[in-house]
Protein backbone atom coordinates (compact mmCIF):
# COMPACT_ATOMS: atom_id res chain seq x y z
CA UNK A 1 0.00 0.00 0.00
CA UNK A 2 1.72 3.40 -1.16
CA UNK A 3 2.13 6.18 1.51
CA UNK A 4 -1.14 8.26 -0.07
CA UNK A 5 -3.27 5.17 0.33
CA UNK A 6 -2.72 4.79 3.98
CA UNK A 7 -3.10 8.33 4.45
CA UNK A 8 -6.82 8.11 2.50
CA UNK A 9 -7.53 5.00 4.78
CA UNK A 10 -6.50 7.01 8.03
CA UNK A 11 -8.77 9.64 7.37
CA UNK A 12 -11.03 7.71 6.90
CA UNK A 13 -11.01 5.28 9.64
CA UNK A 14 -10.53 8.93 12.10
CA UNK A 15 -13.87 10.10 10.14
CA UNK A 16 -15.54 6.92 11.48
CA UNK A 17 -14.38 7.29 14.79
CA UNK A 18 -15.36 10.72 14.97
CA UNK A 19 -11.55 12.05 15.87
CA UNK A 20 -11.55 15.41 15.46
CA UNK A 21 -8.44 16.53 16.13
CA UNK A 22 -6.98 13.21 13.98
CA UNK A 23 -9.03 13.93 11.42
CA UNK A 24 -7.70 17.94 10.83
CA UNK A 25 -3.88 17.12 10.99
CA UNK A 26 -4.50 14.43 8.22
CA UNK A 27 -6.69 16.67 6.47
CA UNK A 28 -3.69 19.40 6.60
CA UNK A 29 -1.42 16.74 5.46
CA UNK A 30 -3.34 15.87 2.00
CA UNK A 31 -4.17 19.77 1.74
CA UNK A 32 -0.26 20.19 1.94
CA UNK A 33 0.22 16.76 -0.34
CA UNK A 34 -2.57 18.30 -2.78
CA UNK A 35 -0.70 21.45 -2.84
CA UNK A 36 2.52 20.07 -4.36
CA UNK A 37 1.15 18.30 -6.92
CA UNK A 38 -0.80 21.16 -7.86
CA UNK A 39 2.28 23.88 -7.58
CA UNK A 40 4.96 21.70 -9.68
CA UNK A 41 2.02 19.63 -11.53
CA UNK A 42 3.15 16.23 -10.74
CA UNK A 43 1.65 13.03 -8.68
CA UNK A 44 3.19 13.17 -5.23
CA UNK A 45 5.08 9.65 -5.20
CA UNK A 46 6.09 8.10 -1.43
CA UNK A 47 9.12 9.79 -1.95
CA UNK A 48 7.94 13.42 -2.50
CA UNK A 49 5.08 12.35 0.28
CA UNK A 50 8.06 11.68 3.06
CA UNK A 51 9.70 15.53 2.06
CA UNK A 52 6.14 17.15 2.50
CA UNK A 53 5.89 15.07 5.82
CA UNK A 54 9.56 16.02 7.41
CA UNK A 55 8.90 19.63 6.32
CA UNK A 56 5.06 19.45 8.26
CA UNK A 57 7.25 17.96 10.95
CA UNK A 58 9.94 20.92 11.46
CA UNK A 59 6.93 22.99 11.35
CA UNK A 60 5.20 21.16 14.15
CA UNK A 61 8.57 21.49 16.17
CA UNK A 62 9.34 24.97 16.14
CA UNK A 63 5.82 25.87 17.07
CA UNK A 64 6.01 23.69 20.00
CA UNK A 65 8.93 25.31 20.97
CA UNK A 66 7.83 28.99 20.42
CA UNK A 67 4.36 27.73 22.28
CA UNK A 68 6.31 26.51 24.88
CA UNK A 69 8.55 29.77 25.14
CA UNK A 70 5.11 31.59 25.62
CA UNK A 71 3.75 29.61 27.86
CA UNK A 72 1.04 28.27 26.27
CA UNK A 73 0.85 24.54 26.82
CA UNK A 74 -2.63 23.98 25.31
CA UNK A 75 -1.64 25.02 21.87
CA UNK A 76 1.92 23.01 22.17
CA UNK A 77 0.05 19.40 23.14
CA UNK A 78 -2.57 20.01 19.98
CA UNK A 79 0.95 20.62 18.11
CA UNK A 80 2.75 17.42 19.94
CA UNK A 81 0.20 15.39 19.27
CA UNK A 82 -0.01 16.10 15.52
CA UNK A 83 3.67 15.93 15.64
CA UNK A 84 3.30 12.36 16.74
CA UNK A 85 0.70 11.58 14.17
CA UNK A 86 3.17 12.85 11.07
CA UNK A 87 6.18 10.92 12.17
CA UNK A 88 4.01 7.52 12.34
CA UNK A 89 3.79 8.04 8.49
CA UNK A 90 7.96 8.11 8.01
CA UNK A 91 10.04 5.38 7.55
CA UNK A 92 11.62 3.47 10.29
CA UNK A 93 14.08 6.04 12.22
CA UNK A 94 18.06 4.99 12.13
CA UNK A 95 19.73 4.68 15.22
CA UNK A 96 22.91 6.38 15.90
CA UNK A 97 25.04 3.54 14.78
CA UNK A 98 23.16 3.36 11.40
CA UNK A 99 23.16 7.22 11.27
CA UNK A 100 26.99 7.77 12.01
CA UNK A 101 28.08 4.63 8.64
CA UNK A 102 26.26 6.80 6.21
CA UNK A 103 27.64 9.98 7.57
CA UNK A 104 31.39 8.06 7.29
CA UNK A 105 29.85 6.50 3.37
CA UNK A 106 28.85 9.65 2.36
CA UNK A 107 32.16 11.41 3.67
CA UNK A 108 34.01 9.06 1.66
CA UNK A 109 32.22 9.05 -1.43
CA UNK A 110 32.02 13.04 -1.39
CA UNK A 111 34.77 14.39 0.53
CA UNK A 112 37.19 11.65 -0.84
CA UNK A 113 40.29 13.08 1.11
CA UNK A 114 39.27 16.74 1.57
CA UNK A 115 38.30 16.96 5.11
CA UNK A 116 37.82 20.93 5.38
CA UNK A 117 34.72 22.49 6.17
CA UNK A 118 34.23 23.30 2.58
CA UNK A 119 33.44 19.88 1.91
CA UNK A 120 29.87 20.45 3.91
CA UNK A 121 27.95 20.95 1.16
CA UNK A 122 29.27 17.95 -1.17
CA UNK A 123 28.85 15.58 1.87
CA UNK A 124 25.35 16.70 2.83
CA UNK A 125 24.39 16.25 -0.51
CA UNK A 126 25.83 12.50 -0.88
CA UNK A 127 24.14 12.23 2.33
CA UNK A 128 20.61 13.30 2.18
CA UNK A 129 19.01 10.77 -0.41
CA UNK A 130 20.50 7.76 2.12
CA UNK A 131 18.49 8.91 5.29
CA UNK A 132 16.00 10.92 3.63
CA UNK A 133 12.57 10.45 6.01
CA UNK A 134 15.28 7.99 8.49
CA UNK A 135 17.04 11.11 10.33
CA UNK A 136 16.80 14.11 11.17
CA UNK A 137 18.77 16.38 9.13
CA UNK A 138 19.93 19.09 11.41
CA UNK A 139 21.78 15.98 13.73
CA UNK A 140 22.89 14.85 10.53
CA UNK A 141 24.65 17.67 9.75
CA UNK A 142 26.20 18.40 13.18
CA UNK A 143 27.24 14.79 12.92
CA UNK A 144 29.02 15.53 9.60
CA UNK A 145 30.57 18.52 11.35
CA UNK A 146 32.30 16.75 13.65
CA UNK A 147 33.84 14.36 11.58
CA UNK A 148 35.19 17.12 9.11
CA UNK A 149 36.62 18.61 11.71
CA UNK A 150 37.78 15.77 13.47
Amino acid sequence: MSLKDRINEDMKSAMRAKDAPRLGAIRYLQASIKQKEVDERLVADDTAIVAIIEKLIKQRRDSITQFEQAGRTDLADKEKAELQLLSSYLPQQLDEAELMAAVDAAIAQAAAGDRSSAAMGKVMAALKPRIAGRADLGHASALVKQRLAG
